[in-house]
């Protein structure tokens, strides 16, 4: 089996600014709500797709906001957005689907534990984490755990993230770290970027590994000495950041891997259809739940 981990915050965002706006009988905004069950309809259709999590940002606050007072806040969240986050996660789960509603930890978290915990477990071929994070990029292990950029139908392995960010997966925090993630806070180290970052982490891999003299350095980089003086005065500020872009691998996410496989709606769905407008989302989800079953028993 293919587990499918969809990082259900970003998918809700994605609807929001890709999908029309709508409102239900009460004049609440729901259409980014009904573009997420959309999309979930669609991967669920798709070949192969039999084992699902959705994770969640339940709030936009996790511990990392303790450790650092820039990291991503809620603040300035348009409120048809923020209005929203709830609702998606209760008509995910009516749709049948595992949902992780993260408070403490991140819905990153939650994917990287998923993928941690069923990287090796008997009967899994792939996880496949459907996010174009690039921090998720740090889960990935060969063939064996992907990322997908569904949006861009884009499937990165191992070789794909050296390709793309110059440097392994182990290496994607301490990246991070040197080059910032403007999403979520966190500026990095003045003076250093992407390019400059990856060439010295592939040859060093991790921060503690890089000489503080640009002397000692064996690559060449443009502004060496001024890149190694900042890491050297801002070395414990880098490690804050890569504490920051570290995945926490035992975030609680509480279901077995049978619990991921989905059978089709729950009874409360039809209630969500309703609310969130034709077309019918209950018809689909039904219609796509008996094609399922149909298949399985033609299998035996």
């Amino acid at each position: 089996m293919r587990l499918h981990l969809v990082d259900g915050t970003y998918e809700l965002f994605r609807s929001y600014f890709g999908a029309p706006p709508a409102r239900d009988r009460d004049g609440r905004e729901v259409g980014a709500t009904r573009g997420l069950m959309r999309s979930m309809l669609s991967l669920l259709a798709e070949p192969g797709v039999t084992h699902v999590a959705c994770a969640f940002d339940h709030v936009i606050e996790s511990f990392r906001n303790d450790l650092y007072a820039g990291y991503k806040t809620g603040e300035g969240l348009a409120p048809d957005l923020l209005g929203q986050f709830e609702l998606a996660e209760r008509a995910t789960h009516a749709l049948g689907m595992v949902v992780w509603s993260m408070v403490e930890f991140e819905a990153d978290d939650a994917l990287a534990a998923g993928a941690a915990r069923w990287a090796d477990a008997d009967g899994v071929e792939q996880v496949v984490i459907c996010t174009p994070d690039k921090d998720l990029a740090q889960c990935v292990r060969g063939t064996r755990v992907v990322q997908l950029d569904r949006r861009r139908g884009e499937l990165r392995d191992e070789s794909g993230v050296r390709q793309k960010f110059g440097v392994p997966p182990g290496s994607i925090p301490d990246w991070l770290a040197l080059a910032g993630d403007s999403a979520d806070g966190y500026p990095g180290l003045p003076g250093w970027g992407a390019k400059s970052a990856a060439t010295v982490l592939a040859r060093y891999d991790h921060l503690e590994h890089i000489p503080r003299l640009a002397a000692e350095w064996d690559v060449s980089v443009r502004g060496a000495a001024r890149l190694a003086a900042t890491l050297a005065e801002q070395g414990e500020r880098a490690l804050l950041f890569r504490t920051l872009a570290t995945l926490r691998a035992d975030a609680p996410i509480g279901a077995d891997v049978d619990a991921l496989r989905w059978i089709g709606p729950r009874p409360g769905f039809a209630i969500w259809s309703e609310r969130l407008g034709p077309p019918s989302l209950q018809d689909r989800a039904t219609k796509l739940a008996e094609a399922r079953a149909l298949s399985q028993a033609r299998r035996r």
